[in-house]
């Protein structure tokens, strides 16, 4: 699948390129633009990829500009901070409109709903292929994760795990029932392996189930201190940048 990029903000432009890279490795990135003028030159000099990830405003002006000077065969996700455009954005190519800042989770869904439309309108040979890709962006989460202690290898049920965190660089898992064991694994490494259903990534300490959260309170500096359901060795601190996320994720809309 070929995917251009176009966002006038250089860090939110390699970070989308990762999120896209993480959701499906074979996704091409066939380009990055950060303005109205230099889109409407790539596009009139490029064969149009399969899909443009694009902010709304742009260093020149509003994307909707482009459409004024050329046709854009591309279907369109938009990535923004403002929910005021949703209206003018529909009235494009556009599949999906996500609000920054994005997640993995939140590009994946759109090129789930991408597929799925290219599925449901696509030639019968070409029903095999878009299942294959499909299926790349369907990641295989872990129901039990196996422990150690002493001789003994022990699966512990991934529904039972309250939070892990890092002590000592060392991922430590409790469970709903106050047990803990040592994981022999990356927080990182964890993250990919439960389901974000469940699981948020609250920082670089801390992967925490719905289930265990009692409140989340208000700090200084907009971020949110959360509360589980038994006390944990250091606070939870989520960022003023992740706070918006969590509470969407928290309400069932990450």
């Amino acid at each position: 699948m070929n995917i251009l990029i176009i966002e006038d903000e250089t860090k939110a432009a390699r970070e989308l390129e990762k999120l896209l890279q993480e959701a499906n490795p074979a996704i091409n990135i066939v380009g990055k633009i950060d303005s109205v003028v230099n889109a409407c030159k790539w596009l009139a000099d490029n064969e149009h990829p399969d899909v443009i990830f694009s902010d709304i405003q742009l260093a020149d002006g509003l994307f909707f500009d482009i459409y004024q000077q050329i046709e854009i065969k591309s279907l369109v996700v938009f990535c923004t901070a403002f929910d005021m455009y949703m209206m003018d954005a529909f009235e494009t190519n556009a599949i999906s409109y996500l609000l920054k800042p994005l997640s993995k989770e939140k590009v994946k869904k759109a090129l789930v709903k991408l597929e799925s439309l290219k599925l449901a309108f696509a030639p019968e040979k070409s029903r095999m292929e878009i299942n294959r890709l499909m299926q790349q962006l369907k990641q295989p989460y872990k129901k039990a994760l196996l422990v150690s202690q002493g001789d003994k290898i022990i699966p512990i049920k991934v529904n039972d795990i309250a939070c892990f965190y890092v002590e000592k660089l060392i991922v430590v898992i409790t469970t709903f029932s106050k047990e803990e064991y040592l994981l022999s694994a990356t927080l990182d490494e964890v993250e990919k392996m439960v389901d974000p259903a469940f699981f948020f990534r609250a920082n670089r300490q801390f992967i925490i189930h719905r289930n265990a959260i009692t409140n989340a309170e208000r700090h200084f500096a907009r971020k949110l201190v959360v509360k589980l359901t038994f006390p944990t060795k250091e606070s939870i601190v989520i960022s003023k940048a992740r706070a918006q996320e969590f509470l969407e994720w928290l309400q069932g809309e990450g």
